[in-house]
């Protein structure tokens, strides 16, 4: 996902995130990886660790909030993250084989905000989503994570969750609206090379 207002406060429950590693181009909508559930993480090994620090460096060099792993061509259910939530505050964090969890009946309020993807980049419609999102998983060692949040970080956990079940926002758009992020990506389209943002 693309990113916010750059933040003071940084919340990182687990640990803050992997550095050092390689900015590699982002794979774009399209390509069978994007569209397909992705493997699960069952190694936790120097191998996961480089892999998470490449998506880091990747997702700041995109100036993203959000990556996940299928988004540098690679089939693990993994995402990193920097976000911020309502009150300003960012949240950071490594989450592999990711559970999403929504409010449901009548604490399910929906945010009709705009919406974009690194992997369609330059393009932003407005998608509907549950105003907050929990999700629970693994980290980098192997241990449980969790977390949750408002405003763009429940956004954000939605979406990269989706990356990982081969869903890309676009397929949660009524046509119409499809058709208009098409548009706006096709006229953006020199912006971003095919190595972008090596």
């Amino acid at each position: 996902m693309p990113p916010a207002e750059d933040q003071e406060t940084v919340h990182a429950p687990h640990g803050p995130l992997p550095t050092g590693g390689t900015v590699r181009p982002i794979t774009r909508w399209g390509t069978p990886v994007m569209h397909r559930a992705q493997q699960p993480v069952t190694a936790y090994d120097e191998e996961l660790r480089a892999l998470a620090a490449d998506m880091v460096a990747t997702m700041y060099a995109a100036d993203g909030v959000g990556l996940a792993a299928c988004q540098i061509g690679v089939d693990l259910a993994m995402f990193v993250f920097d976000c911020p939530d309502d009150s300003g505050e960012r949240t950071v964090g490594v989450v592999c084989n990711p559970v999403l969890t929504l409010p449901e009946g009548r604490d399910r309020q929906l945010d009709e905000a705009e919406e974009g993807c690194l992997s369609f980049p330059g393009a932003y419609v407005e998608c509907a989503r549950p105003d907050h999102a929990s999700v629970t998983g693994t980290g980098l060692d192997g241990e449980p994570v969790a977390f949750s949040g408002d405003g763009l970080l429940a956004r954000c956990l939605q979406h990269e969750t989706d990356h990982t079940v081969g869903t890309v926002f676009g397929d949660r758009l009524p046509t119409k609206l499809r058709k208009k992020l098409q548009k706006i990506h096709d006229r953006a389209v020199e912006d971003f090379p095919p190595d972008w943002p090596a």
